[in-house]
């Protein structure tokens, strides 16, 4: 599949609007998902180039003068993997405080800003820094998801149109499957070697940019602990029991999977709603795809019927699901937090969204296409506890039809994420 054709224009345009309020916007997110193909498109727009740091010899002349290249007249300026060269960040900054106009810089990097030693922060303040995940299903589809917009506006209107088409089989392919745009099309055989040889270069190239580590193979063992708690509460003295480590290693190991977007960590909801609220965040790895390779889940076991394989693919359901929501984050006109509830007395909502305004929408995930009373239960205590900032609980499952259950509590599809 060309990745050209699927860079999102919705963050295109995002990027455009940002560039007209701030001088620099930093795009960072996983390898391979598509950064440098949108870079290549603001700088065809701009008609400038772009210096990729990625480049061995190009790198090396950046390096010894980053002053020249920061103040370069094409502008934007375009950096690739500005990660590499971390001096270019100081070199950017001295130059905006001589001219501080907007759109004057668009950087890209597969490690996450705020992991970068302080010299590599310089741009605090002056950046904005969006995330570029896996491409989404409506991407995918040519289409924008305006499911976030909806559920805060209107959450009712998402119970229009027609019953859900998607079968379980259809699910279960798009989420094995996940976004990154070279798995796309691959045969499951070969997106496992990918997925594998993915894992590989990001924990020897990116993770030990870094930082060195010593105890380099130890990482793809956490990672595969992290993957089976996909969608859980993580503690790192329980992952530290089973690898033989102290927990604060792998507490720091936790944290350096996730500055190089290999996990990302949900927090538990911010107010203080009971003293039983569990206060551990979540673990999600960065796409279903990779979740499923890492923990060896396949289409044959999910036909076979492999109790430990739904078990598992459960978890990455849910991971699939918040991941999409966290996607359209990036385009959508609510600015919005996420996090996690949970009681400690099992009770919990699987996505907690909530606005500027306070305004609070709970999402929780089923695999199966059948619903429960029970299932209610986290958002039913959400919404008595909130009131009236609790705005929707939406129950999405594998069924087909969307329907109101009681009192701003729906039902739903898991299509409709992304479906009209």
């Amino acid at each position: 599949m060309d990745q050209d054709v699927l860079v999102s224009r919705n963050l295109q345009d995002v990027i455009r609007r940002r560039l007209t309020t701030r001088p620099v916007v930093i795009l960072t997110g996983p390898r391979t998902v598509g950064k440098s193909t949108l870079l290549r498109t603001c700088a065809q727009l701009h008609k400038v180039p772009v210096i990729d740091l990625d480049e061995p010899g190009v790198r090396k002349s950046v390096a010894a003068d980053p002053s020249h290249f920061a103040a370069t007249p094409a502008e934007p300026v375009c950096f690739d993997e500005f990660q590499h060269v971390p001096e270019i960040l100081s070199a950017i900054k001295a130059e905006l405080n001589r001219d501080l106009r907007p759109g004057r810089f668009i950087l890209t990097g597969s490690t996450r800003y705020s992991a970068l030693p302080r010299m590599g922060q310089a741009l605090t303040g002056r950046a904005h820094v969006m995330t570029i995940w896996p491409l989404s299903q409506g991407e995918l589809l040519g289409r924008r998801e305006n499911f976030l917009d909806a559920v805060f506006s209107d959450p009712q209107s998402l119970l229009a149109g027609p019953p859900s088409q998607t079968s379980r089989a259809d699910y279960e392919s798009m989420i094995l499957t996940g976004g990154f745009p070279i798995a796309l099309d691959l045969p499951p055989s070969e997106r496992g070697a990918w997925f594998r040889d993915f894992v590989s270069m990001v924990i020897d190239r990116d993770v030990l940019e870094i930082r060195k580590v010593r105890q380099r193979q130890v990482l793809p063992v956490i990672l595969h602990h992290l993957a089976a708690r996909t969608a859980s509460t993580v503690k790192a003295a329980a992952i530290g029991s089973a690898v033989g480590l102290d927990q604060r290693l792998v507490g720091d190991f936790i944290g350096l999977l996730e500055a190089v977007f290999l996990i990302h960590r949900l927090n538990a909801f911010g107010r203080t709603l009971t003293s039983k609220v569990a206060r551990s965040p979540k673990v999600h790895l960065i796409d279903s795809g990779l979740a499923a390779h890492v923990l060896g889940i396949s289409q044959r076991k999910l036909n076979r019927r492999d109790p430990a394989a739904l078990t598992e693919f459960g978890r990455v359901v849910e991971t699939f699901a918040v991941n999409e929501l966290m996607k359209q984050a990036g385009w959508s006109d609510e600015l919005v937090e996420f996090s996690h509830f949970r009681t400690r007395d099992q009770r919990e909502v699987d996505l907690v969204i909530e606005s500027q305004e306070g305004d609070v929408v709970g999402i929780e995930v089923k695999a199966k296409a059948s619903i429960e009373e029970r299932d209610f239960q986290g958002l039913r205590l959400l919404r008595d506890k909130l009131g009236p900032s609790f705005v929707a609980g939406v129950l999405l499952n594998l069924g087909q039809q969307s329907f109101r259950h009681d009192d701003r509590l729906f039902v739903m599809p898991l299509d409709r994420l992304w479906t009209p």
